[in-house]
């Protein structure tokens, strides 16, 4: 296996080329979790890993209470399956407890005023009823606690990784919040080792080749625990050895059979970048740094042909349409075509038009 043949291997097992998954919830199942720090953007992570979803489809899947956006891991924002989102909850909330202090302090946000939080909060979303941001903002302000400089940021992210709420469906352009329990009433329950090991059986049956240092990084545990769960399912998985480094698969994984030269546009935060600690496999080392430009943890939308990221990408949404605007690292008039149909794509996934399509000079 060359990096190459990784990078290949894991379009092909993400569901990005050859068989693509029915429905949205199959894809994040299939996935174990989908990152989503950008909404927009993860919606067409789901919808380009189906065989014909619209953003619609997506957002009835959160709707339906199939996938719910929730802080399962690494302090961060990911769809997960609605069943699974409360252990995966639990098996990351003790690896934030001292950042959290840290944080609170910084904030002065005592453990008194939390447990306010959390009692307005409770009240406000009790019933099943989704209630936006702002609202519930301005129901924290109400009551005389400050929510500015990231306060009430901070406040539903803590509420979110303790596992008291998730994220429920957009109100127009707004996020709303729901109880967790109440919003997914039916939730499984696994013990520590048992969440372990499904986690781990997941990732590297949707991300694999990878490395058990990829996975540690991508769930946020220590190495420690992340081998606790990948000795559990060792045996239904498969090694390859490359230049001496051990990538673990799937047992069940086939051989890539799908055309390995696709051409596509993944969002920014994909898992495809994102889902490993090291993305040599998929990327220049000279062209990495410009995924995130601005070191500030916003990653840009991605070019990827024949597995490698070229590029970058980004859209702008007007009342006309989208206007895309693509960015290679060097020029790739052999691909323009190719690059202007996965654009297409993307258009026909949001159900606006495209009107513009613009291609820089090389990064």
């Amino acid at each position: 296996m060359l990096s190459q043949t990784i990078a290949n291997q894991r379009l092909f097992n993400q569901r990005i080329t050859g068989m693509k998954h029915e429905t949205p919830e199959e894809v994040v199942r299939g996935l174990g979790a989908v990152q989503a720090q950008d909404y927009h953007q993860a919606v067409w992570g789901i919808g380009l890993r189906t065989q014909s979803a619209k953003l619609s489809d997506v957002e009835q899947a959160m709707i339906d209470r199939k996938i719910v956006l929730t802080w399962p891991m690494r302090g961060t924002i990911f769809f997960v399956p609605a069943e699974d989102a409360k252990w995966m909850v639990k098996l990351t909330e003790s690896r934030f407890q001292t950042h959290d202090k840290k944080k609170q302090a910084e904030l002065e946000l005592d453990e008194g005023t939390l447990h306010r939080c959390s009692t307005i909060i409770g009240n406000a979303l009790s019933g099943c009823s989704p209630v936006s941001r702002p609202k519930l903002m301005d129901l924290l302000e109400d009551a005389g606690i400050n929510t500015k400089d990231g306060r009430g940021y901070y406040i539903l992210g803590y509420l979110g990784r303790t596992g008291m709420i998730c994220f429920g469906p957009h109100e127009g352009k707004q996020q709303s919040f729901v109880l967790l329990d109440e919003w997914v009433p039916e939730s499984r329950e696994l013990t520590l080792e048992e969440s372990l090991a499904e986690l781990a059986l997941r990732y590297f049956t949707g991300h694999g080749p990878a490395t058990i240092q990829d996975f540690a990084w991508w769930v946020g545990l220590t190495l420690t625990d992340a081998k606790r769960g990948f000795e559990a399912v060792k045996s239904d998985l498969r090694l390859d050895l490359v230049n001496a480094i051990e990538y673990w698969s799937s047992v069940t994984a086939p051989d890539v059979s799908a055309d390995t030269d696709s051409v596509v546009l993944l969002p920014g935060f994909d898992e495809y970048y994102l889902g490993y600690k090291d993305r040599s496999a998929i990327i220049e080392t000279e062209h990495d740094a410009k995924i995130a430009p601005h070191r500030n943890g916003v990653f840009q939308p991605m070019m990827v042909a024949g597995g490698e990221v070229v590029g970058v990408w980004k859209r702008e949404t007007k009342r006309s349409g989208i206007e895309i605007t693509l960015s290679p690292f060097s020029q790739r008039k052999d691909r323009e075509e190719e690059f202007m149909e996965a654009a297409k794509q993307y258009s026909d996934f949001v159900g606006m038009p495209m009107t513009r399509i613009e291609w820089n000079q090389a990064l």
